[in-house]
């Protein structure tokens, strides 16, 4: 039997409010450091949608709204999991039967940066693709700490996407994916505990600005983030997290208020500041991290060195009076910042 037109609208207004439901699940009014138990969480959760009362609104207004939230949102990474990789190395479940439901323990963890989001999990209409995590707001060299206790499985380089990565699994059965990165503090096959650092944050990749670009995966299955943490209250929402196939795209439960109460405090608390290179890069060669010209290479494009560097195309080609169909000299010295 066919939907009324008005039960289309219903239907479709209730899948708007379930993508923007990756924004978060709380308002954020504790300190970051009292951690609430689940259960207590929960609760607050139920209250707080109860409180939200019932909005009339139009269907495109609903979409218009959605979209402009992270109106300046980079365009989705590549999926490293099927995208521009040998398979036998990256994908390794493809083949491989995986469960319908499956319960994953997320108690002992640690979040691995206090940011705030500044792109959700979902689809992007306008990029025709999915975004397979969620970004978090970092500054130049913050630190990035391991969700769960594992082992180091890739530290790689992709250039179109993810810029530096590291992929970790863990012995929960997840595996959680950190991009965007400026250096890498661990090694492949590397055991780490949750809440140890495993990189610095940066730029690097399909990126316009600092971020850390943030993934939880089951055997392949991108889950959302904000179905596992509630980042806007630094925690997990259950101690078990139970991973459907009907299900792991959604978040759980959600408060639009939660991620731009959180944003606004996190912003009074760690407002911008330069960066500061590594002291260990003191001394090397240009185009380190801690030099501020960069002497052009055989092979060398603007793309290149605006990822190994931290910076954009756009910026260098505006530093140096250059356009992106430029052709580069090698040992020509170009201004980085």
């Amino acid at each position: 039997m066919f939907l009324s037109q008005k039960n289309i609208l219903k239907s479709s207004l209730t899948a708007a409010f379930v993508a923007l439901a990756g924004l978060m699940s709380l308002s954020a009014t504790e300190e970051p450091g009292n951690v609430r138990l689940p259960g207590q969480h929960l609760q607050q959760h139920d209250d707080l949608l109860a409180n939200q009362g019932n909005t009339a609104i139009q269907l495109d207004q609903a979409t218009k709204y959605l979209e402009s939230l992270f109106s300046d949102e980079d365009e989705p990474e590549f999926d490293i999991y099927t995208e521009g990789w040998d398979s036998q190395m990256v994908n390794c479940y493809a083949g491989v039967s995986v469960p319908q439901t499956a319960p994953i323990d997320v108690s002992h963890y640690a979040m691995p940066h206090p940011g705030y989001i500044t792109s959700p999990y979902g689809y992007r209409r306008r990029f025709r693709r999915m975004h397979k995590g969620v970004d978090l707001k970092i500054n130049m060299g913050d630190t990035i700490r391991a969700a769960f206790d594992g082992k180091v499985r890739l530290t790689k380089y992709e250039r179109r996407g993810y810029g530096y990565y590291v992929v970790v699994r863990h012995t929960n059965d997840l595996e959680t994916v950190y991009g965007h990165l400026s250096k890498f503090l661990v090694e492949p096959d590397q055991y780490v505990k949750a809440g140890d650092p495993i990189a610095l944050g940066g730029n690097t990749g399909r990126s316009t600005g600092p971020h850390l670009h943030f993934e939880t995966r089951y055997m392949g299955y991108a889950i959302n983030p904000c179905a596992i943490f509630d980042f806007a209250n630094q925690t997990t929402h259950t101690d078990i997290y139970t991973f459907d196939k009907a299900t792991y795209q959604k978040a759980r439960n959600f408060s639009p208020q939660a991620n731009s109460e959180y944003a606004a405090k996190y912003r009074a608390e760690n407002p911008p500041k330069p960066y500061i290179p590594d002291p260990s890069t003191k001394g090397k060669k240009s185009g380190s991290a801690s030099s501020s010209v960069y002497s052009v290479k055989k092979g060398d494009s603007l793309g290149k060195i605006a990822s190994r560097n931290g910076t954009t195309v756009a910026k260098l080609c505006k530093l140096n009076g250059i356009t992106t169909t430029t052709t580069l000299r090698i040992g020509q010295k170009l201004k980085l910042r």
